[in-house]
């Protein structure tokens, strides 16, 4: 039979009460040895806390709900706490958290008891794992962590297979490097004939780089094709311009001719003006007579007039045929000078990659011949392993063996080292 258990006088239970929020301040150990009391806080660490309160006067507990939960450290070095805001915790202990949240609560609320916090480590800041590790970057931290199990959650050391890659860059070089040669051949020869075509000559000079090359002559051939059009084209525009402006000087010298002619007439109306104005005073000649010749000489005299527009047309038409003319050929030879630049800039940038896929084809060539060097000197090869740890906002390099702790916030780095002959 079950015994009931005996109730607690006042002073029992609040020496009970006191022992468990004792308890509740937890002590996390981890690497080598080292207690959480003595592990200083930083960025990224997560906190949990609870707060509770021994109300004397009442003999109760008061459980401050409000401010318990998991806290992140900000980048600020703060955590963010309802009812008390921030407060400042890089660099401290979880105690001297815990005091302080104590302390903050009281003065804000003017408690006569001193509240208890329990603040413990929910999670560490991370580790970083750099150099010869199949998969570096961030990883959690966990107690007991040592540089063996942080190279393992990197995935172990790294696993390359170096024939594979080597030939598979010098491949993929050598095709790039194909591809930019005939991309060069292709603009030499354009420049060539571009040449050709400034110079206004009818035929292309084989570059020089290209008197070996395999394809020089089916390229010279295409862009010869390509000049003889353009050439013709040109020509064919030209000569449509030059037969304009003969047609309109043909038809300005027969628009001169017909103004001698209406001239002619006019002189002769005009004299024979004068002499029906002396036969009429006479009486000799009619008025009609007369009047029928004033309107012959005005005929004539817009007929002179319609001439001289439309010869001064004809002369205007000749002159715009002649600019035409000139800007055709000032426009060719811009296009042609753009052309040029465009071609001189776009085999800079042909010979910069084919310098630069000729570089990877010979540090493939390289790494092929350091990798048989590698395995040769298999016996000699090691891993070296250098802890980069920030102490007094300084950063510190530490040689490091595979069994060697590692603390939070750590970076480890893996070194391939390799004994050469």
């Amino acid at each position: 039979m079950k015994t009931r258990p005996a109730a607690l006088g006042p002073r029992k239970f609040r020496r009970s009460v006191f022992g468990l929020m004792a308890g509740m301040m937890a002590v996390v150990t981890f690497t080598g040895g080292t207690r959480a009391d003595d592990y200083h806080l930083d960025v990224l660490d997560k906190l949990r806390i609870r707060v509770v309160e021994w109300q004397t006067a009442e003999g109760t507990v008061r459980d401050w709900s409000a401010v318990s939960g998991e806290y992140s450290v900000g980048a600020s070095g703060q955590i963010s706490l309802p009812l008390i805001g921030d407060l400042p915790v890089s660099g401290k202990t979880t105690a001297e958290v815990s005091a302080d949240i104590g302390k903050r609560m009281q003065m804000l609320f003017g408690l006569r008891d001193l509240p208890t916090a329990s603040v413990e480590l929910a999670q560490y800041r991370p580790v970083y794992i750099s150099g010869e590790v199949q998969t570096p970057g961030e990883y959690p931290f966990s107690p007991n962590m040592t540089v063996l199990k942080a190279v393992s959650l990197g995935g172990g050391l790294r696993r390359a297979d170096p024939g594979q890659r080597i030939a598979r860059d010098f491949i993929r070089a050598d095709g790039d490097a194909s591809v930019l040669v005939a991309e060069r051949n292709r603009l030499l020869v354009r420049r060539a004939r571009l040449m050709a075509e400034i110079a206004e000559k009818q035929d292309i000079t084989v570059p020089p780089e290209l008197k070996d090359a395999p394809d020089a002559a089916g390229l010279v051939a295409s862009e010869k094709a390509l000049l003889v059009s353009r050439d013709k084209k040109q020509k064919l525009q030209l000569e449509a311009l030059a037969d304009l402006k003969d047609l309109l000087q043909k038809e300005v010298a027969s628009l001169d001719k017909k103004t001698e002619t209406q001239t002619r007439q006019l002189q002769l109306v005009n004299e024979d003006l004068e002499k029906a104005g002396g036969l009429e005073e006479k009486g000799l000649l009619l008025s009609a007579r007369k009047l029928s010749l004033e309107q012959r000489a005005a005929d004539l005299q817009a007929a002179l007039l319609d001439i001289d527009t439309t010869a001064l047309k004809a002369k205007q038409d000749i002159n715009k045929a002649g600019q035409d003319e000139t800007n055709l050929k000032n426009d060719w030879d811009a296009a042609l000078a753009q052309e040029l630049q465009n071609t001189e800039s776009e085999l800079d940038t042909i010979a910069l990659k084919l310098s630069t896929s000729r570089s990877l084809m010979s540090e493939a060539l390289s790494q092929s011949a350091d990798e048989a060097l590698r395995k040769d000197n298999a016996a000699g090869a090691g891993i070296a392993y250098v802890i980069v740890r920030e102490k007094d906002g300084r950063a510190t390099e530490i040689p490091a063996e595979e069994t060697t702790q590692v603390l939070p916030g750590d970076v480890i780095k893996v070194q391939l080292n390799v004994a050469m002959r």
